[in-house]
């Protein structure tokens, strides 16, 4: 499913109990320096990464100041985030005006908030230029988090250079079939640079079966219930997206590639080493 880009009014833009992806939860809260906003779910866990601007977070009793350093855009720096536990409210006071990512996975169980700073981002580049798939990686909830988040994986995800294809080969996780795959909710959210760029988005729900493809803009947020999901940008244009993975059984991504492309595996350089940042 593709939402265009809309002002959500710090809104959720997918809900608790979604009905495409109910494993997920996503907001955008753009607020101005000063102002404060508040927000509590329960059976949700969450992390708080300011996409520009600087914020500090309370929640569960502890104060993470000045999370976010970027400034113009989400190239402009590094991420940095705030993990808050299920069932735990948290205030987000803004120190510059801000634009904020809040990113949610259903977990009951209540945790303890800690914040990750950009010294602590877990980042892998794969692919080519010669493969058309290169891309970076910006872990913010990953791997190295398993003993203290619940379901939640957040990354920022970049393709290197200008154009070409990302999440590709193509894979899904909308099973839970361990070990061959797990069932992950996914959502996306897009930003080109320039602004103006745009790019694609399938989803092939059937190997080797006609599928959808979407028109993705600056803004564009994608849900991902079910198939094959590969995207591109347009040549000329560096384009980046927000990654939201909330696991139903675990929080280890277990990606199952699609069979007729399986082969390319081989093909594109340091894949292997991104499918285990993901476990």
């Amino acid at each position: 499913m593709h939402i265009p880009p809309f002002d959500n009014k710090n809104k959720p833009i997918v809900d608790v109990g979604h009905d495409l992806v109910p494993l997920n939860y996503f907001n955008i809260v753009k607020l101005k320096a000063g102002e404060v906003f508040d927000y509590r779910l329960e059976g949700y866990e969450t992390c708080i990464v300011p996409a520009t601007g600087t914020v500090t977070v309370e929640t569960g009793g502890e104060t993470f100041a000045d999370i976010g350093n970027r400034g113009a855009d989400v190239w402009d720096g590094e991420p940095e985030g705030v993990y808050v536990p299920s069932n735990t409210g948290a205030r987000i006071t803004a120190r510059t005006d801000i634009e904020v990512f809040v990113a949610g996975a259903k977990f009951g169980e209540t945790l303890k908030p800690f914040a990750v700073r950009a010294a602590d981002l877990d980042v892998v580049q794969y692919g080519s230029d010669d493969t058309k798939t290169h891309r970076k990686i910006k872990h913010i909830l990953g791997a190295a988090y398993h003993d203290r988040v619940g379901r939640l994986l957040v990354s920022e995800l970049f393709t290197v250079g200008a154009g070409g294809w990302s999440g590709f080969p193509s894979h899904k996780h909308d099973t839970d079939r361990l070990p061959e795959e797990s069932r992950h909710d996914e959502t996306y959210n897009f930003r080109f640079r320039p602004n103006y760029g745009s790019g694609l988005q399938m989803l092939q729900r059937v190997d080797n079966e006609p599928g959808d493809a979407y028109h993705i803009m600056d803004g564009s947020t994608v849900l991902i219930d079910k198939g094959y999901h590969p995207c591109c940008a347009l040549p000329g244009y560096e384009m980046y997206y927000f990654t939201i993975l909330g696991g139903l059984s675990q929080r280890s991504l277990k990606q199952y590639f699609q069979p007729t492309h399986a082969e390319q595996l081989h093909t594109i350089p340091g894949i292997m080493d991104m499918v285990a940042k993901f476990k």
